[in-house]
């Protein structure tokens, strides 16, 4: 009998326990059920010696009270790690901006590259589509030029600009040295008018070939 008086007493600490942990790990609410369990105890002979009433309070106010500091303690603990987190939060959402803002410029820095690259391309394709129409044009120039008579040819190249006839002249070197001709360049020199002729002459060895 007194093993079962044991084995219960053991039960009871072990289940009051429980309901204390959980309690306070608020799974359950036991504030009403702890106040009148203790109120029984009391009652009990061999356990009212080890649970005295309270003088000025009743053990109902004495159990709420305690579990009422628990709670706000708890409660100031949840406010504080709430305010952490929300400052965490406002810092993590000020480094994001930053870094957007940062790609952002970098972004539109890149476009304005890229723009201005491709300016760049196009006015060079430009010039590349220009240079090779200027250049078939003065081929076609020359060709022309070289199969009429000399004198006819003088003639024409005498109404031309200084620049457009130094071109037609080392094409018209270009193409005789491609085919393994004298160019007859020279002898259209001689026909020119002699100032004119020294002029280009002077000019064709001071400036570079055209495009």
């Amino acid at each position: 009998m007194g093993r079962i008086v044991v084995l219960l007493f053991l039960i009871l600490i072990l289940a009051g326990g429980g309901i204390l942990w959980f309690d306070y790990l608020n799974v359950i609410d036991a504030k009403h059920v702890i106040g009148p369990v203790a109120n029984v105890l009391r009652g009990v002979p061999f356990l009212g010696q080890y649970m005295p009433a309270a003088e000025a309070r009743s053990p109902d106010l004495i159990i709420d009270e305690t579990f009422f500091n628990l709670d706000a303690e708890r409660l100031a603990v949840r406010l504080e790690a709430l305010e952490f987190r929300n400052l965490e939060l406002d810092r993590q959402e000020q480094d994001l901006q930053l870094a957007r803002g940062q790609i952002e410029q970098m972004a539109q820095e890149l476009e304005e590259r890229q723009r201005a690259l491709d300016e760049r391309e196009n006015s060079f394709n430009a010039m590349l589509t220009d240079a090779e129409i200027r250049d078939r044009t003065v081929e076609r120039n020359s060709i022309n030029l070289t199969n009429m008579p000399p004198e006819r040819a003088v003639g024409i190249l005498a109404a031309m600009d200084d620049q457009d006839v130094i071109d037609v002249f080392r094409k018209t070197d270009e193409l005789a040295e491609a085919a393994g001709n004298a160019s007859i360049v020279p002898y259209w020199m001689s026909l020119m008018d002699p100032l004119r002729a020294a002029d280009i002459s002077r000019k064709m060895v001071g400036r570079p070939s055209s495009l």
